[in-house]
């Protein structure tokens, strides 16, 4: 893949048109192929309309140099001659096997094709087609042009020469390139999920207020935003079918295990910040939830989401999900944490971080609360991670 290499753009939504915009602008000439007329138009307009604002910033030197390099399609047959096919459509694997299937009738022998799924199985998606080994996750995060972080995904099947090839091309897109391996949720939206899980349960039990977690998280810097102040910015359209995707494909591991709370919210449609309520009514006038919390609840509170944290963050590194570098990276990258959570577990200590989880067990007896045993033995014999 070279700066010559047409790509091709399946969905032309937020995530489609972000990643075709980040293409453009590194320099590529881009298809953008929607079935959905009046989604490639509307793309086409936000595209444009953020370019000129790039350049009026001084950010790019043309936008309509970048927006010739675009080409807005209804018929799949015009991302024939790209060099790499990027989809970003709806995560539902049955839809994106489809998909696969389709286009790969219609691209060269050479064509690389990439999916941008968020948590699903890029070695099910590539077994859709007749040659799996070009294909490959590219997991993008919203918004494209702006977050960092891309995870790499190879399939069993993936040609391991395609990897250095994508780190190659997303680095020189501007962007930090990370390894996983192909598990659900690859490495954040695996590591992340106790940030919104555990938050709820802690809520759901009483011991804190909506608002009083997210203030105790976000105190003193240590997270940008709280859990459920989070939830309701991504949406719970996505956050939460991210939760079930990853609990069903774990074979139902009470560790992801998702809320009824947050599933009432996605059934009412209250999706959160893009529907006006969500955990919180962003209603013109409506007054801010109580954050007050007493300093026992407050770092109670803490701890225990930190220490889900750390553990899931030890357990990927534990079952080869990432490389200690590759999971800083992402965590500090991908969702903003204020540090890695290996080298928070170092500062903190594996033992104090072992107690929390151990004392969690022992009031629970649920093995959502189970150590890593990387973690336990980090713990005795006294090591760091980073």
């Amino acid at each position: 893949m070279t700066p010559n290499t047409p790509i091709g753009i399946i969905g032309s939504g937020a995530m489609g048109a972000g990643i075709a915009q980040v293409a453009a602008v590194a320099g590529h000439n881009v298809v953008v192929y929607d079935t959905n007329e009046a989604a490639l138009d509307k793309a086409n307009k936000n595209i444009s309309a953020t370019l000129q604002r790039l350049q009026e910033k001084g950010k790019i030197p043309s936008a309509n140099e970048v927006m010739g390099r675009f080409s807005f399609v209804n018929n799949i047959t015009s991302l024939g001659h790209c060099g790499l096919v990027i989809e970003a459509i709806v995560e539902n694997l049955d839809v994106k096997r489809s998909v696969f299937n389709e286009v790969e009738l219609v691209v060269s022998k050479e064509c690389i094709l990439a999916s941008n799924t968020s948590s699903l199985s890029i070695t099910s998606i590539a077994a859709a087609c007749h040659n799996p080994a070009r294909v490959i996750g590219l997991h993008f995060f919203n918004p494209a042009p702006l977050m960092a972080l891309v995870e790499i995904i190879p399939a069993i099947q993936t040609d391991r020469a395609l990897v250095p090839q994508a780190k190659a091309l997303m680095t020189q897109w501007g962007k930090i390139p990370v390894i996983a391996k192909d598990t659900p949720g690859f490495i954040v939206n695996r590591i992340a999920r106790p940030y919104y899980g555990e938050a709820i349960r802690i809520f759901e039990e009483g011991i804190a207020g909506m608002g009083a977690i997210d203030a105790i998280m976000t105190a003193d810097n240590q997270f940008r935003m709280g859990p459920f102040a989070l939830m309701d910015y991504i949406g719970h359209d996505v956050n939460y079918v991210v939760t079930e995707t990853v609990f069903q494909s774990f074979f139902y591991d009470p560790r992801y295990k998702p809320s009824f709370t947050q599933k009432r919210l996605l059934e009412a449609g209250w999706l959160g910040r893009k529907s006006g309520r969500g955990f919180y009514d962003y209603s013109e006038g409506t007054p801010l939830p109580d954050s007050t919390s007493d300093m026992n609840t407050a770092a109670g509170v803490f701890e225990r989401i930190l220490a889900m944290l750390i553990n899931e963050a030890v357990e990927a590194l534990h079952l080869g999900v990432a490389s200690v570098t590759d999971i800083e990276t992402a965590m500090t990258k991908g969702v903003n944490y204020p540090k890695g959570l290996l080298q928070w577990c170092d500062d903190w200590g594996a033992a104090n971080c072992l107690a929390v989880l151990d004392g969690l067990y022992e009031e629970y007896h649920e093995e959502r609360y189970r150590a890593s045993t990387l973690l336990r033995k980090h713990a005795i014999g006294n090591k760091k991670f980073v």
